[in-house]
């Protein structure tokens, strides 16, 4: 079993930059795929990027590709999420998610664990 723990979020302006951290109990970390998804108010939990275990390979959703960056530090049982030019659409509850599928999924269903998600506001 993995806990998974975010920190990092808060309050930033518009154009302004956060990076999340998801910390990951237990030894097995390397043996899950990552992803981060983010729920706003009234809308469902969307797919936001994820990592391959080695994290040499990483996929984003089209609304953040280009500004958000995923990695991981196997070594630290971590992984982080870099937003850069927030906008007041990021403003939602982000989560950090494990997966076991072999290949980096974008769907809620195909993630075993979850983490207790993190505030991020973005004021315009």
């Amino acid at each position: 079993q993995v806990q998974l723990v975010e920190s990092g979020g808060g309050l930033v302006q518009a154009g302004g930059s956060l990076r999340l951290s998801c910390a990951a109990s237990g030894r097995t970390f390397i043996s899950y795929n990552m992803g981060w998804f983010r729920q706003a108010p009234g809308k469902e939990r969307e797919f936001v990027g994820g990592i391959s275990r080695s994290g040499g390979s990483t996929t984003y959703a089209d609304s953040v590709k280009g500004r958000f960056t995923i990695s991981r530090d196997n070594a630290k049982n971590t992984v982080y999420l870099q937003m850069n030019n927030l906008q007041p659409a990021d403003t939602a509850v982000y989560y950090c998610a494990a997966s076991r599928t072999i290949l980096v999924v974008t769907t809620t269903d195909r993630y075993d664990y979850w983490g207790q998600g993190t505030q991020v506001t973005v004021s315009s």
